[in-house]
């Protein structure tokens, strides 16, 4: 059985190595510390086809060092077990461990001593965010390396080498230059993705050569997605969020396309009703209700037409007015509960100590609630609200607010209300 292009044509040393130049250059970090002979655990995280897991092995056999594969997913302890006796006999042990954000804790729990005393290096591959998925004790014991997409000039000259090597296509093909444009347009960076392209469209071009037509073709059969299917999601989520707390309503509606694509209606959902609460808060409190109608309405038609509902919502979410009123309070008690949990007063407690049943009967009767301190002593003055946002709504939260702070023992608030 014939091997895949990208498989064939995988680089054996770090000259080879497309991209990554602040990794692999001359000054790059990972070419010094080969040319220390030394290398110690890390994690290489990016978008796929970026040569995360192809470093690693050049690392390996730049260094001359026995290592092993692992798939977090399929990978079981028995193979650990293996691993292990094998980096007890060689004294050390490279361990390239793809997907090492989905390691699970008894994994962790074996692969941990190992890593910490240095007689396994793992070098773990994932396409996930490593300061979210991976657990903080590996995270702890090893040095994070990002890998960002390949650039056109990368891609090219990956293409260009397949075209030329003898493990490629052996110099018998030509590629013309608008057909390569395309295959760089479309793969993002992904030089795995660009040579499956090639190799499909080697195959089925007439009289050897590539043209655009053809690229064009086998841009939607081979491996066909779009950025947002990618674990690039979340970061694609954050642009979505992002845009619409910038009220740039045409950026907002493009990441929405692109979310569109991966078919994740749920992801998106949860987002907008995050960005009602979160940004839009108080400026805007009926959106919020808004937001789940919405969404209930894509959920229940499903791509491709939920994107309807969705598109004329995320309008009236980026064109609503915005406050974070809510939320920075809620963030500032957060911090406060964080540093220290002072005790509440005691004739808070359902079964208060301490309290005769007639001081308790005080304090639970309804038109005594209004003169109660509810702050522990230690937080009375506590004032999560300096200011608010001047919008209708908030305005008259304001006037409330302030007639509660200079007379906290009223009960008559409703002459505030209009």
């Amino acid at each position: 059985m014939r091997q895949p292009l990208a498989f064939r044509l995988r680089p054996s040393s770090l000259d080879e190595i497309l991209g990554q130049k602040d990794l692999v250059g001359k000054d790059g970090v990972i070419r010094k510390c080969i040319e220390n002979d030394t290398i110690f655990s890390c994690i290489f995280y990016g978008p796929p086809g970026t040569g995360k897991t192809t470093l690693a092995k050049v690392i390996a056999n730049e260094l001359h060092k026995p290592y092993r594969r692992f798939n977090a997913v399929t990978g079981n302890k028995k193979d650990l077990d293996a691993i292990f006796l094998e980096a007890k006999m060689s004294g050390s042990l490279i361990l390239i461990c793809d997907e090492v954000h989905r390691l699970n804790k008894d994994k962790q729990d074996l692969l941990l001593p190992h890593v910490e005393d240095g007689s396994v290096i793992l070098i773990g591959a994932t396409t996930a965010n490593p300061y979210h998925s991976i657990n903080p004790a590996i995270r702890s014991r090893c040095h994070l390396f990002e890998f960002k997409p390949l650039n056109n000039d990368d891609i090219k000259q990956g293409i260009a080498n397949a075209m030329a090597s003898k493990e490629g296509l052996n110099g018998e093909y030509q590629i013309d230059e608008d057909a390569l444009d395309l295959i760089c347009d479309t793969v993002n960076g992904d030089i795995r993705w660009a040579l499956n392209i090639l190799e499909l469209s080697a195959i089925i071009c007439k009289d050897k050569r590539i043209t655009k037509e053809v690229v064009k073709e086998n841009c939607r059969n081979v491996n066909n997605r779009s950025f947002a299917s990618d674990d690039g999601h979340y970061d694609l989520l954050s642009a979505f969020q992002k845009s619409i707390r910038g009220s740039d309503p045409n950026a907002a509606l493009y990441y929405l396309s692109l979310l569109a694509q991966s078919g994740d209606v749920e992801s998106i959902s949860r987002r907008l009703l995050v960005i009602a609460y979160e940004d839009i808060g108080l400026a805007n409190p009926q959106l919020a209700s808004r937001t789940i109608a919405a969404c209930e309405a894509a959920e229940h038609v499903g791509f491709p037409e939920a994107i309807i509902p969705l598109g004329v919502h995320v309008i009236d979410l980026c064109l609503s007015p915005k406050s974070r009123t809510a939320v920075d309070a809620l963030h500032k008690a957060t911090d406060i509960v964080e540093h220290k949990a002072y005790d509440m007063p005691k004739y808070l407690n359902l079964t208060p100590v301490g309290l005769n049943k007639e001081e308790q009967y005080s304090y639970d009767r309804y038109d005594c609630f209004h003169k109660i301190q509810y702050l522990p002593d230690e937080l009375k003055d506590l004032d999560l609200f300096p200011s608010f946002n001047n919008n209708r709504y908030e305005q008259q939260l304001k006037l409330i607010y302030e007639e509660l702070k200079k007379n906290p023992r009223t009960n008559d608030l409703r002459r505030l209300y209009k």
